[in-house]
């Protein structure tokens, strides 16, 4: 057996086993794969070019500006400005971190809505889905069927963005107030309200103040209801956020 040393020069090579398992681990926890190549890539390099890391990280280099972009939406890279723009990785151990502290604060609210229910005995107030596409799929469900209000928070906002614009856009010529909350220098359309709000969590939808979603970060799981009591939770919560009173 290699040493840890050796195990992590094995990573930094395409190739190797190494990078296929860090790369599957990644995309568990909400990275494309390409998303994962390019991290993995740019931990290994150091710094670099969108050029230079699509040839690292044998993804497309068409696709490699965008790539990198959405892992600095994510916080796994940082721009360094420029000509070319360069990015440099997160460490890590502080990507690592913050995946913990998602994945806890989404099982804890979980949690919060598994006692609700036991509380009130009434089975059947959530439903699950499983899979990214079957996520995004109910969140634009929402979305279309929203009359007056539409509030998605969400650090994942480059991945929602592009499958949902049709229907963001449709939902605001419908009349309805559509609020993002996600972090700043965000790509918002036009038409919708963007609240500003760093380090968040998971994905959370409150659609006519009567449907609520909640995502695990990387979109991959979702548990949603209908039922007054949660989504009365949730509206509390988000009334928090978007400093509003929640009796009003």
């Amino acid at each position: 057996m290699g040493t840890i040393e050796e195990a992590a020069v094995e990573l930094g090579s395409p190739t190797s086993e190494e990078f296929r398992r860090a790369v599957e681990t990644l995309e568990r926890v909400g990275l494309t794969r390409y998303e994962a190549q390019a991290y993995i890539a740019l931990v290994a390099r150091g710094v670099g070019d969108a050029t230079t890391i699509a040839q690292a990280a044998t993804i497309p280099r068409t696709s490699a500006y965008k790539v990198l972009d959405s892992l600095a939406a994510k916080g796994y890279a940082q721009p360094t400005g420029g000509k070319p723009i360069l990015f440099r990785p997160t460490n890590p151990l502080d990507v690592a971190e913050s995946l913990k502290g998602s994945i806890q604060d989404v099982f804890e609210k979980l949690a919060q809505l598994h006692r609700v229910v036991a509380e009130h005995g009434e089975p059947q107030l959530v439903y699950l889905l499983s899979g990214r596409e079957k996520v995004v799929q109910k969140i634009g469900e929402l979305l279309d069927q929203s009359t007056a209000s539409f509030i998605l928070t969400t650090q994942q906002i480059a991945d929602l963005r592009e499958p949902l614009m049709k229907k963001i856009l449709h939902a605001v010529k419908r009349g309805v107030q559509v609020t993002f909350v996600t972090a700043p220098l965000q790509r918002i359309p036009e038409g919708v309200t963007h609240v500003p709000r760093e380090n968040l969590r998971a994905t959370e939808v409150l659609a006519d103040g009567q449907h609520a979603l909640l995502a695990a970060p990387g979109l991959d799981a979702c548990g949603f209801t209908d039922n007054p009591i949660l989504t009365a939770h949730l509206k509390q919560f988000l009334d928090v956020i978007l400093d509003r009173d929640p009796e009003g």
